[in-house]
């Protein structure tokens, strides 16, 4: 027989030791009325959510522990954790319907949750927000050709740029998520259960556990200037919302914009934080339009190799082939990490995506000026790309496509 320390014990069912957790009550107006968010893998007394801390980073979690390398139940000493610059709290972090996805007090659990802590409970940030240096080859070159200049704060001799990094890990109050996406919360949970093969089996059997920590890749934020800069409608805010795309983004592969608009916007963020703004960049883990890289590369090849070569009718139409939908992305959730931020107004959005435009101001915020990526930006392999964007609504400064156009791009009407 086991010893009692490898017995293992399912947490599928209501009265499984859960008689320690504290509740959640989300959208509470102060942490102490909401209450922490307690992923604890080992003292299951304590667990009031689904799944556990840090993501897709889990696994790698449990292969440490399985080799040896990690103590089981290891805590971490928060020393001087603290966030190099205190964000809020805001009105939107104590609305319900204005953040579902991220945990407003994630950033602050030294503090918020001090006595949780003190008396055992394992809470964990699921934010945190710290300064660097970013050197970019693009922003040298803007700084050669003067459209950028040397300012010693925003800008140093180096030509690196100083920034407020911030991590942030989903965190996902399913009640919320599901009206957000107009379905039932039983639906959802039972998509989220039957998706990822049975893993959180507490989706189908806790509906008492209404917060769930997905096993997904979270964000990074980069602000140039002031934090608390952003928070003011009154101080122009240049922004880009980005997805990942580590193909362009880290190894400048030439099939898409994703780089030469990246750091067009960091250096619009820079330009801006130089006027007396600021500026935010905000990029999300969804590879591939959240399809995956695998799935992104088998479209690369159907899109070169079908019958008549690659183009823009079609670019949609050879995704939705291979993944069965054209984008996984569903930025209806984007929008959560600015009201986080205080966000109210974005002055310049340096984005041509009409997704991202209508769930930014489908969501209370409003948008001034839409900046699309300079034309001589554009890769050669990756006008493909872009016109087959504008002609499905994607922003645009130039011609505006016929009906027609745009219903051979959205694959109507095609053979």
């Amino acid at each position: 027989m086991d010893s009692p320390s490898r017995h293992i014990r399912l947490t599928s069912h209501p009265g499984q030791g859960a008689s320690g957790a504290p509740p959640i009550v989300w959208g509470a107006a102060t942490a102490a009325e909401r209450g922490p968010i307690v992923g604890s893998t080992t003292n299951r007394s304590q667990r009031n959510v689904v799944g556990s801390h840090s993501g897709s980073y889990g696994v790698y979690r449990a292969l440490a522990v399985a080799a040896g390398n990690l103590t089981r139940g290891h805590r971490a000493d928060l020393t001087n954790t603290a966030p190099t610059d205190p964000i809020g709290p805001h009105p939107a972090w104590g609305d319900a319907h204005k953040i579902v996805s991220i945990d407003p007090w994630g950033a602050s659990v030294q503090t918020a949750f001090s006595d949780h802590l003190a008396a055992g409970y394992d809470v964990r940030p699921t934010i945190a927000v710290t300064k660097a240096h970013i050197h970019l080859p693009e922003i040298k070159q803007a700084i050669a050709f003067q459209r950028l200049a040397i300012d010693g704060q925003v800008l140093l001799d180096d030509a690196s740029a100083t920034v407020t990094k911030i991590a942030v890990e989903p965190v996902w109050w399913l009640p919320g998520v599901a009206e957000r996406f107009k379905v039932s919360e039983a639906d959802l949970r039972r998509a989220l259960f039957e998706e990822t093969g049975g893993m959180y089996p507490e989706l189908v059997t806790r509906s008492d556990l209404e917060v769930f920590l997905p096993p997904i890749g979270g964000q990074t934020l980069y602000v140039f200037g002031r934090v608390e800069d952003l928070a003011n409608p009154s101080i122009t805010l240049t922004a880009r919302v980005h997805d990942e795309c580590n193909g362009s983004d880290v190894f400048g592969s030439d099939i898409c914009t994703c780089r030469p608009y990246l750091t067009h916007a960091i250096e619009e963020c820079i330009r801006g934080a130089q006027a007396g703004g600021v500026g935010l960049i905000a990029y999300s883990r969804k590879e591939g339009r959240a399809l995956g890289e695998v799935t992104k590369f088998l479209v690369y090849n159907a899109r070169k190799r079908q019958t008549g070569g690659d183009s823009a009718a079609n670019y949609f139409l050879r995704t939705e082939c291979v993944a069965g939908v054209q984008d996984m992305r569903f930025q209806e959730l984007m929008p959560d990490v600015l009201h986080w931020l205080g966000v109210q107004k974005i002055h310049r959005l340096v984005s041509m995506s009409n997704d991202k435009y209508d769930a930014i101001t489908g969501s209370g915020i409003e948008v001034g000026e839409r900046v699309k990526i300079p034309d001589e930006l554009v890769p050669a392999d990756a006008k493909v790309e872009i016109e087959a964007k504008i002609a499905a609504g994607y922003f645009t400064d130039g011609a505006v496509p016929t009906e027609e156009q745009l219903a051979q791009v959205l694959g109507r009407g095609l053979e």
